[in-house]
C-alpha cells in the first residue's frame, strides 16, 4: 500500500499550501487530464488518468510512496472518496475538499441550496434523476457523459422547467447558461458540468408555514411540510368526499384503504408513478409526499382542477392528464409503480403491459376482480388481494361517551401484482 494517500479537491482556484505540499511530495498521481495538465505534477511522478475509480484504487493499493488523488471541488460529497475507501483496497485516506461544484453551482445562480435535492446520473441513474426534477422544484444533477443536460431535458419533455447549465466550474472556460428545458436539447454541453433543475410549485402552502425550510437539509421524504402524516381523512383533500360527478370522476378511497396501496406500491424518490382514474387526487398527492414523481391521469376536467389544488394545498408536484382509456397512456413516460383507482380491465392491461415493478388496482365488482386478478397473473406477476371492510365508530353522548357502531360501513377490494424476478 501506498506510505500515504491525499485526496485533493481542486475547484479552479490555487492550492491550499497542505495540497500544494502533497502533490510536490507525490511519486503517483491520479486525476482527469486536464487536471494533470494544469496542475504542478513532479516530473517524476507517475501518472494515472482516473477513468476508472477501482483500476486506479488496485494500482495506488499496490504503489510504494506518496500517492495523490485529484478530483473536483469536494471529493467526499458523490466522489471518489466512497470507492477509495472500499475494503477491499485497505486504503487510509487524507482528505483535502475544495468548494464543491453543487456549492459553486447555486453560487454562480446566487441561489441558497439547504432546501435542494442533490442526485447523480452516473452510473445509469439519469431517470431516475429526471424523476427526482418532476417532483421536486430545486435538485442539482451531477451529469455524466451520455447523461447530461440535452439527455435529462428530452427525459423531461412536458415538464417545464429552468435549467441553469455550469460548465467547466473553476476553469478559465466556465460558462453559465439560463435556459428554459424545451431549449436545452438545442445546444452542446461541455463537460464536466452541473445542472440546477429549478421550477414548480415551490413550499407547502397549507397554512402559510414551511416548516422545514431554514433548518433541516434537502427537506427529507415523509416530513414535506406543516402536516404530519399520511392516509390523512379523507376531508383533507378538496373535493376528495364526492361520490363522482357527470363526467366519471370517481370517489376518493377511504383513508385506510390508501395507506395499504401506498405500502403495496412502495413509492420512494426516484420513481415515478402512475394514478390512473385518480379523482380528486388524494392517493397521486400522498404517493408525492414519500417524494416520489407522480402522473395523474383522470377523465374529469373538474376533478383535474381539484386534483392541482390538492397538489398546491401541500406543496408537491403532480403532473395531471386530462384523458381516458388505454389510449392515453401511450404518451407518458414509464411507470415503476402504478395504481388504476378506476378504469376497468382494458386499462388495466394497457398499464401493466408497460411493466412497472409494482401495481395496484381498485375493482368495482368481484367479477371484475376475478378479471383483473387473471390479467395481474397472466402479465408475469406474482398476484394477491385483500377485501377490506371498515365499519366507523361513533361517540354516544358527546365527547365523554361510550363507543358505538356508525352506520355506513364500507368494503373495498384491492388487488396487486409485483413482477417474478
Amino acid at each position: 500500500m501506498a506510505d500515504r494517500i491525499t485526496v485533493i479537491g481542486w475547484d479552479g482556484t490555487p492550492l491550499t499550501e497542505a495540497a500544494g505540499a502533497a502533490l510536490a511530495a507525490a511519486t503517483l498521481v491520479a486525476g482527469a487530464p486536464y487536471q494533470l495538465n494544469a496542475l504542478p505534477v513532479p516530473d517524476a511522478a507517475e501518472r494515472i488518468t482516473l477513468g476508472n475509480v477501482r483500476q486506479a484504487a488496485r494500482k495506488i493499493a499496490e504503489h510504494r510512496g506518496a500517492a495523490v488523488v485529484v478530483a473536483e471541488g469536494d471529493p467526499g460529497f458523490f466522489g471518489v472518496v466512497r470507492t477509495l475507501r472500499r475494503p477491499e483496497y485497505g486504503l487510509e485516506l487524507e482528505v483535502l475538499p475544495a468548494v464543491s461544484s453543487v456549492a459553486a453551482a447555486f453560487a454562480r445562480a446566487g441561489m441558497p441550496w439547504e432546501d435542494a435535492q442533490v442526485v447523480s446520473a452516473h452510473g445509469g441513474r439519469l431517470r431516475r434523476a429526471a424523476n427526482i426534477c418532476r417532483a421536486h422544484p430545486k435538485v442539482a444533477v451531477l451529469t455524466a457523459p451520455g447523461a447530461g443536460p440535452s439527455e435529462l431535458a428530452l427525459m423531461l419533455r412536458g415538464v417545464h422547467r429552468t435549467f441553469v447549465v455550469c460548465e467547466a466550474l473553476g476553469t478559465p472556460d466556465e460558462d453559465v447558461t439560463v435556459l428554459t428545458s424545451d431549449r436545452i436539447a438545442d445546444h452542446v454541453w461541455r463537460d464536466p458540468n452541473v445542472v440546477l433543475v429549478i421550477g414548480g410549485h415551490g413550499g407547502p402552502q397549507a397554512g402559510g408555514v414551511d416548516t422545514a425550510a431554514g433548518w433541516l437539509a434537502g427537506r427529507p421524504v415523509g416530513f414535506p411540510g406543516a402536516d404530519r402524516g399520511w392516509a390523512l381523512p379523507g376531508d383533507a383533500y378538496a373535493g376528495a368526499g364526492r361520490a363522482g360527478d357527470e363526467t366519471g370522476a370517481s370517489e376518493a378511497l377511504p383513508a385506510h384503504v390508501r395507506a395499504l396501496v401506498l405500502a403495496r406500491l412502495g413509492a420512494r424518490p426516484g420513481d415515478l408513478v402512475w394514478s390512473v382514474g385518480a379523482g380528486s387526487g388524494a392517493l397521486a398527492v400522498e404517493a408525492a409526499r414519500f417524494g416520489a414523481a407522480v402522473v395523474a391521469v383522470e377523465a374529469s376536467r373538474s376533478a383535474c382542477a381539484r386534483l392541482a389544488v390538492n397538489a398546491r394545498r401541500y406543496g408537491v408536484e403532480v403532473e395531471t392528464v386530462h384523458g381516458q382509456g388505454p389510449e392515453v397512456l401511450g404518451g407518458l413516460p414509464e411507470p415503476d409503480v402504478a395504481v388504476v383507482e378506476s378504469g376497468g380491465l382494458d386499462v388495466v392491461r394497457a398499464v401493466l403491459a408497460r411493466r412497472p415493478e409494482r401495481f395496484v388496482a381498485v375493482p368495482r365488482t368481484l367479477a371484475e376482480g376475478e378479471q383483473i386478478h387473471r390479467a395481474i397473473a397472466e402479465a408475469g406477476y406474482r398476484a394477491d388481494g385483500a377485501l377490506l371492510q371498515s365499519t366507523p365508530l361513533s361517540i354516544a353522548g358527546g365527547a365523554g361517551g361510550g363507543l358505538a357502531l356508525g352506520a355506513g360501513g364500507t368494503g373495498v377490494l384491492l388487488l396487486w401484482g409485483e413482477q417474478i424476478a
